[in-house]
């Protein structure tokens, strides 16, 4: 019957553990991941704003050379991140392709204009510099026009900085929730010793001696905890990078160390000090108290 007795508690405090670990594993893992999210908003953004192009148009007149040379002093601008020339022939080839058919066979001309698209670097692209850089361009003589989408320029800038508040407000929220959570299921897992704690203090044991074990065993748990959501972390920061690799997560890595470093210490701190209030709470706690 004893035997029965000690199997059932050691099973009983085995699924204690493993409930804490997985609470806390999940909820840093979250939190990592929102941490990555965070770090790399400027990253996406940059990203996207990128993939903005400048259509530059030239007349038919306009020499190969001074071509060539616009094209060159584009790339070396300062605001480029690439300038790429497109004959009315490659363009023609493209815009064939894309409508199915062959345009130039049934208008009997090629309508479309020699151009160079032009690629910002992020920094750039807003509207009062774009139209800045294509008021400079078009400018040129042998320049016919400067094309952009001035609309999705200014919605990409005002949904970035929407998106950016709320990352913000949701990492705040998620922070607090986690330590809520962490919180709530070490306090349950010193619910269940509740008993064990009176017994040691009505026998002379300080607190300090009482709170010991308690502490160092959930810090414990929150360290394998941490280390779970770590290793969950690496393996979705690696999926990502892998399949996309433009993103170039692992350019960072100090910050990423920084961040790792960042949800260990927490998944630490937390179970520390969730470990010190509950067992201050239930020592506080008269013997009446404890079966409520």
């Amino acid at each position: 019957m004893s035997q029965y007795i000690e199997r059932y508690q050691r099973r009983k405090l085995i699924s204690s553990y493993f409930s804490v670990v997985l609470s806390i594993a999940l909820v840093l893992f979250l939190l990592g991941v929102l941490g990555l999210l965070v770090l790399n908003t400027k990253k996406l953004a940059d990203h996207f704003k990128e993939q903005i192009t400048i259509s530059v148009f030239l007349k038919d007149n306009a020499k190969p050379v001074e071509i060539e040379q616009l094209q060159k002093s584009l790339a070396m601008a300062d605001y480029t991140k690439s300038a790429d020339y497109v004959s009315k022939e490659d363009a023609a080839e493209q815009y064939s392709e894309d409508i199915g058919e062959n345009f130039i066979e049934f208008l009997g001309y090629n309508p479309l204009k020699n151009a160079i698209d032009v690629n910002l670097k992020a920094d750039f692209v807003s509207p009062e510099q774009i139209e800045e850089i294509a008021n400079g361009i078009s400018a040129k003589t042998y320049v016919e026009e400067v094309s952009y989408d001035k609309p999705l320029i200014s919605l990409l800038n005002d949904n970035v900085k929407k998106i950016s508040l709320w990352i913000l407000f949701a990492s705040a929220a998620f922070t607090l929730i986690a330590v809520l959570l962490i919180n709530s299921s070490i306090r349950l897992s010193i619910y269940s010793k509740r008993f064990i704690i009176k017994t040691m203090q009505m026998v002379g044991a300080t607190k300090t001696f009482i709170r010991r074990p308690f502490i160092w065993t959930n810090i414990k748990l929150g360290m394998l905890g941490a280390t779970l959501a770590l290793i969950a972390l690496a393996i979705v920061l690696y999926y990502v990078n892998t399949n996309f690799p433009e993103l170039n997560l692992f350019q960072d890595l100090v910050v990423l160390i920084v961040l790792f470093i960042a949800v260990f210490g927490l998944g630490v701190i937390i179970s520390w000090a969730s470990t010190h209030i509950a067992t201050q709470r239930f020592l506080n706690l008269r013997t009446d108290d404890l079966y409520y």
